[in-house]
């Protein structure tokens, strides 16, 4: 059950500097799954922290969080793919034609290359955002509103899946079925503090809700063992798939 539970897990590498990055993987790679480059990795980097990190037997969570008029998207989501990464995302705000087209233009690349799709996801609403942080922005809708809603556009459009607040896992489930991936960062663990993230949950309550993947950074990076501070949480995950 831990090695199920290490597919599970996806380490956040929120670091500025290749070296930095490597080093992590290779800490880590026997822990963690999946390895989150972000936007902060890739602008620093580009693509060659992906090639690091697939060179080292591990797997990529390219978090770029695409979202742009449909094309754009597009060829960015196909360029993901010519990455060898396991998994990209869009925002879901992206709209109905924006996803479709994606889902397109992957496919019949995935298919011409012979190689298999990365899982494809959309964001709902960002983990730090709040009822106020919505309003701000023009949307009066609820979150636990507006996460469903989301989600369900983006299966519509022929996602794999979707990143979201293990909080709103639950009405995701109910909206999209069983087989759609959830990924959720704004995990904490009893021993981690909850740093900028609003809507937390623990590992455990995360897969007991119907999370697939948990993504991870500051409980591990910040933990004076980050190698045992992984551990305990593929504990508590394969405890959860467990039960």
């Amino acid at each position: 059950m831990l090695n199920e539970a290490r597919k599970r897990l996806i380490f956040a590498l929120d670091v500025d500097s290749f070296d930095k990055a490597q080093a992590w993987v290779e800490l880590l790679r026997e822990q963690v799954g999946l390895f989150k480059v972000g936007k902060q990795l890739f602008t620093r980097c580009g693509p060659q922290v992906v090639e690091m990190i697939r060179e080292l037997g591990s797997d990529v969570f390219l978090d770029l969080k695409y979202h742009d008029i449909p094309n754009t998207v597009a060829k960015a989501g196909v360029e993901a793919c010519r990455l060898g990464v396991g998994m990209f995302n869009v925002h879901a705000l992206g709209g109905l034609e924006m996803m479709q087209q994606t889902v397109a233009e992957v496919d019949a690349w995935c298919r011409d290359a012979g190689q298999t799709r990365p899982l494809m996801l959309a964001v709902t609403i960002l983990t730090s955002s709040t009822e106020e942080t919505l309003r701000g922005v023009g949307i009066d809708r609820p979150v636990t509103e507006m996460v469903p809603k989301l989600a369900k556009l983006a299966r519509d459009a022929g996602f794999d899946g979707v990143v979201a607040s293990p909080q709103e896992v639950g009405l995701i489930r109910e909206v999209c079925g069983d087989g759609f991936a959830i990924v959720t960062p704004g995990v904490r663990p009893a021993f981690a503090s909850l740093d900028d993230q609003k809507r937390v949950t623990t590992p455990a309550t995360a897969i007991a809700a119907g999370a697939s993947h948990l993504v991870i950074g500051r409980p591990i990076s910040a933990a004076v063992d980050p190698v045992e501070a992984a551990r305990l949480i593929l504990g508590e995950i394969a405890d959860a798939l467990n039960r």
